[in-house]
C-alpha cells in the first residue's frame, strides 16, 4: 500500500469514527410476487454522534426500512452499513448489544405495572441487578413516573405509556438509540416533555439519537436531518440549512371575513405557482417561487401577501414537489406534481357547490350536547359537557391523552351510551334510537378498522351492505367513492398490502359510502406525513362544501386551524370554545402558534400544575 493510499484509508477510518453510523452504497430491494421493489437505492449519509438526528420523509419513504437495517433485523441488497464501528450484516449480535430501538408499536405488557414492565426489560438486556436501582430511580425521576410504580401500564394515559416506553429502551444504556415516530397519537404537552427527556439524555450521557417523525416542529430541535424520499437522499443539513431552502418563498394571507383557511388553502393549491399552502396563525401560510401578486386568487380577492421567514417544513415540502416534478418528467408523465401511489393523490374534484364561506351561522344544528356525563364507576370521564355542531361544520375535539375526548367522541358516535344529559345526532336522540342515529353516521377509526385479507372491493362492498345498500345502489356508491378517493386500479389489492396513505383513502371512501350527514374521524391523519395531511384535508374541505358535517380529534394542533370551531377538554372538563380567531383573541396570542396555545390553555386549567 503507498503512503497515499494509507493517508486516504486513515482518513476514512477518521470520518468513521466521528459517526454513530456509517451507511455507504445501501441498497435495499424486496421481491415479491408482483416483481421486486426497491426500498432503500445507494444510500450514502454519517450520523453523527452525541447528538438527535431526525430522518424524515413521506409514507414509503424507506425510513423505517432504514432503521431496521441499522438494528440489523434484515440484511441489506448490497453496499455496507456500520454502527458504532461494527459491521451490521457480520455482527447483528453485537450491534444489538450496543443500541435499543424503540419502534412505532412498542411492545408493552399492560398487565404488568410501571415498575414490572421496567424488570423485564432489565433482565431481557441482561442489565445486572446491582445496577438496576439506580438507573430505575434516573429514568423515572427523569420521565416523571415515579409516583406510577404500581400502576398497571393498560391504565396510563397514551402520554404516560410513550415514556415508559422511553424509560423501558433506555434502561440498559445504550450508545445509540433508535426512535420510530415516537410521539405518533401523543398530544403536544406530553411531546415536549418526551422531547426534554431525549435532550437531557443526550447531555448527561452524550446518547446518540437518530429519530424518525412525521411532526416536522421536532425535527426542528434536532441538530441535524435527512431527508428521504423514494429510498434515496434529497437533502441534508441543520434545520436552517434546509430552512433556507424556501428563503424568498414563503407568504401569509389573510382571508377576507366570513371565508374559512382551509377554503384559502384549497384555492391556493389549485395554483400552478403555489408548491404548499397550510393554515396557520390565523392566516394560510404558502410558498410560491412566483411573484404572489400575480396569484389569481389574490387579486380576485383583493388580498395582500406578507413576506415570511421560512421555516424546515417549507424547505421540506419544496424538496418533495420539486422530487416528484423530476420523477414525473422523467417518466414522462407531464403536469403531474402529487406523488405517485406509495403517497397522496392530486388534489380531488371540485366541490359540487363553492367552498367559499366559514360554516353558515343559521343552518341547522346536527348535534346537540347538553349537560353530558360519563361515569365509569367512581370515574367521571366527561363532567357536565354542552355544546352544538351546525351543518357543514368542521368542529374540532381536543385535548391531552386521557383528557375524556375520545369518550365523548365515542358517546356522540353511539358507541358509548351516556351516564346522564341529553344528545342529539342528526335529529335522533341518541338514548331512545342509536341504531336509527347510526344510519346518518359515518367512522373512520384510528386504527381505519378495515379488514386487511379482503381487497379494496371486498371491503367497499362489505361496508356497503352493512350500512344497507344493495344491488344497483351498492354498485353506483362503490364506483362514485372508489373515483373520488383515486382507488381505482387498487380494487383487487388486499387491505394489508396498501401503502398508509391508500388505507385512509379506503377507510374514508367506506364511511361515506352511505353519504351519512355527519362524518366522524378518530385521529385521521396520526402519523402520517405533511404532504398526506394536505390532500387529506382537501379531500375534508370539499366535503364539508358540499354540506356534511366534520367531527375530528386530533394531535396535530395545527389542524385546529383547518376548524370552523373547536373545544379542548382536560380531565372530562370542557376549559374552551370557539373558532381559532375568537380563541386568539381571547387569549391574545394572535401570532402564536397554535400548539403553543394548546400548552397555554392545558396548564392554565391545571392551574399550573403537572400531572397526567
Amino acid at each position: 500500500m503507498t503512503g497515499e493510499e494509507k493517508e486516504t484509508g486513515g482518513a476514512q477510518r477518521d470520518v468513521m469514527k466521528d459517526g454513530i453510523i456509517e451507511a455507504r452504497g445501501l441498497r435495499k430491494v424486496f421481491a415479491g410476487k408482483h416483481g421486486t421493489a426497491v426500498a432503500l437505492e445507494a444510500l450514502d449519509l454519517t450520523v453523527p454522534r452525541g447528538q438527535i438526528t431526525a430522518l424524515v420523509g413521506p409514507d414509503g419513504a424507506g425510513k423505517t426500512t432504514f432503521m431496521r437495517l441499522v438494528c440489523g433485523l434484515m440484511k441489506p441488497t448490497a453496499g455496507r452499513l456500520q454502527v458504532a464501528d461494527l459491521d451490521v450484516t457480520r455482527r447483528p449480535q453485537q450491534v444489538q448489544d450496543v443500541l435499543s430501538y424503540m419502534p412505532q408499536r412498542f411492545g408493552l405488557y399492560e398487565d404488568l405495572t410501571v415498575l414490572e414492565n421496567m424488570e423485564l426489560y432489565a433482565r431481557l438486556h441482561g442489565v445486572p441487578e446491582d445496577l438496576r436501582e439506580q438507573r430505575f430511580r434516573h429514568l423515572l425521576a427523569m420521565t416523571e413516573l415515579a409516583a406510577f410504580t404500581g400502576r398497571l401500564a393498560g391504565r396510563l394515559s397514551g402520554g404516560m405509556k410513550q415514556k415508559l416506553g422511553l424509560a423501558c429502551t433506555l434502561v440498559r444504556a445504550p450508545k445509540l438509540l433508535l426512535l420510530d415516530e415516537p410521539t405518533v397519537g401523543v398530544d403536544p404537552l406530553s411531546r415536549r416533555e418526551l422531547w426534554v427527556i431525549l435532550e437531557q439524555m443526550v447531555k448527561e450521557e452524550h446518547l446518540s439519537v437518530l429519530v424518525s417523525t412525521a411532526y416536522m416542529e421536532e425535527a426542528a430541535r434536532c441538530r441535524s436531518v435527512f431527508v428521504l424520499n423514494h429510498g434515496r437522499i434529497l437533502a441534508s443539513g441543520t434545520p436552517d440549512d434546509l430552512s433556507d431552502l424556501a428563503a424568498g418563498c414563503c407568504y401569509r394571507a389573510v382571508p377576507p371575513r366570513g371565508m374559512a383557511m382551509r377554503t384559502l388553502q384549497d384555492k391556493l393549491l389549485d395554483e400552478d405557482a403555489v408548491l404548499d399552502a397550510v393554515p396557520a396563525a390565523g392566516g394560510v401560510r404558502f410558498t410560491t417561487r412566483g411573484r404572489p401578486e400575480e396569484l389569481l386568487i389574490l387579486r380576485e380577492l383583493g388580498l395582500t401577501a406578507q413576506p415570511l421567514v421560512p421555516r424546515l417544513e417549507d424547505g421540506f415540502m419544496m424538496l418533495l414537489k420539486d422530487d416528484e416534478a423530476r420523477q414525473a418528467a422523467s417518466a414522462g408523465e407531464e403536469n403531474v406534481v402529487m406523488p405517485p401511489a406509495e403517497n397522496e393523490p392530486a388534489a380531488p374534484p371540485a366541490p359540487a357547490q363553492d367552498a367559499g364561506s366559514a360554516m353558515d351561522a343559521g343552518a341547522p344544528v346536527e348535534i346537540e350536547v347538553r349537560d353530558l356525563v360519563k361515569k365509569f364507576g367512581d370515574f367521571t370521564a366527561v363532567s357536565h359537557t354542552s355544546f352544538d355542531v351546525r351543518r357543514g361544520e368542521v368542529f374540532g375535539l381536543l385535548g391531552p391523552n386521557g383528557a375524556g375526548k375520545t369518550t365523548t367522541f365515542r358517546m356522540l358516535c353511539g358507541l358509548l351510551p351516556a351516564t346522564s344529559g341529553r344528545l342529539r345526532v342528526a335529529g335522533v336522540d341518541l338514548r331512545t334510537a342509536r341504531t336509527q342515529a347510526r344510519a346518518n353516521i359515518g367512522y373512520v377509526a384510528q386504527k381505519f378498522s378495515l379488514y386487511g385479507s379482503l381487497s379494496v372491493y371486498e371491503n367497499l362492498r362489505f361496508f356497503g351492505g352493512a350500512y344497507g345498500l344493495c344491488g344497483r345502489q351498492l354498485r353506483r356508491r362503490i364506483a362514485a367513492v372508489m373515483e373520488e378517493f383515486h382507488l381505482r386500479g387498487q380494487q383487487d389489492t388486499r387491505a394489508d398490502h396498501l401503502p398508509g396513505g391508500y388505507k385512509q383513502r379506503l377507510a374514508m371512501a367506506a364511511a361515506l359510502i352511505h353519504e351519512p350527514q355527519i362524518l366522524f374521524l378518530d385521529e385521521p391523519t396520526s402519523g402520517i406525513d405533511p404532504l398526506a395531511r394536505r390532500a387529506f384535508w382537501q379531500q375534508i374541505t370539499h366535503l364539508a362544501a358540499r354540506g356534511t358535517t366534520i367531527i375530528i380529534t386530533t394531535h396535530f394542533m395545527e389542524e385546529a386551524e383547518y376548524c370552523d370551531r373547536f373545544m379542548i377538554q382536560d380531565h372530562g372538563k370542557l376549559l374552551v370554545l370557539g373558532s381559532p380567531a375568537e380563541i386568539r383573541r381571547r387569549l391574545g396570542r394572535q401570532d402564536d402558534a397554535m400548539d403553543d396555545i394548546f400548552v397555554a390553555i392545558v396548564e392554565q386549567g391545571r392551574g399550573g400544575e403537572h400531572h397526567e
